[in-house]
């Protein structure tokens, strides 16, 4: 009885130290599995967000390519008019750089603003200089068209991304202007009286 009791014993301490052993190999192995994959990770550069966490770019990367733009914007018949007005096609700016604005046929009033990687689903906003402006809030980009130009500013960033771009009409404009300057402010002011 001595003999079972002993070999009982013997079991009991055998089986919880084989299952660590067994637990440290595979730990062992996931370990040497996951240096590659954190070698990789530390070269992913961290995004710091203010007031969120700080993911990785790729992490950011992946959920925006997956998430659709939101359409929330509801466009007045302003709007939808100011979008009428809107040069679109492949736009050629300053520098060799281009701007492609499509329509959206689906969603009238919506475009597709793209440049060298960046792109933006924009929409009118109300602008009280009579330019036509473009946004996308989430992005926080803006196309700005006037008359003789248009631009493309990231404002998140703090940069402008395309400058001097011209549609055909632009151009035609630009060269107006040129020929017909606009009057300056106070030209023709009558002078001071003395």
């Amino acid at each position: 009885m001595n003999k079972t009791l002993a070999f009982i014993a013997a079991a009991a301490l055998a089986l919880p130290l084989s299952a660590l052993a067994q637990a440290s190999s595979t730990t062992e192995k996931a370990a040497a599995k996951a240096k590659p994959a954190a070698k990789a990770a530390s070269k992913d550069k961290v995004v710091h967000v203010k007031g969120k966490q700080h993911l990785k770019a790729s992490a950011v990367k992946a959920v925006e390519e997956t998430t659709p733009v939101a359409d929330d914007a509801v466009l007045t018949d302003n709007d939808i008019e100011v979008a009428k007005r809107v040069f679109t096609g492949k736009i050629q700016c300053e520098l060799g750089a281009d701007v492609t604005v499509t329509a959206d046929d689906a969603k009238p009033g919506f475009f597709t603003v793209s440049t060298k990687g960046a792109k933006y689903r924009m929409h009118p906003v109300e602008s009280r200089t009579g330019a036509i402006r473009l946004e996308d809030s989430r992005a926080g980009a803006m196309w700005l068209q006037l008359g003789n130009k248009s631009m493309l500013m990231n404002q998140k960033q703090g940069v402008r991304m395309a400058d001097e771009c011209q549609a055909a009409a632009q151009v035609a404009f630009a060269e107006e202007m040129k020929k017909n300057p606009p009057k300056a402010l106070f030209e023709g002011a009558d002078a001071p009286k003395k």
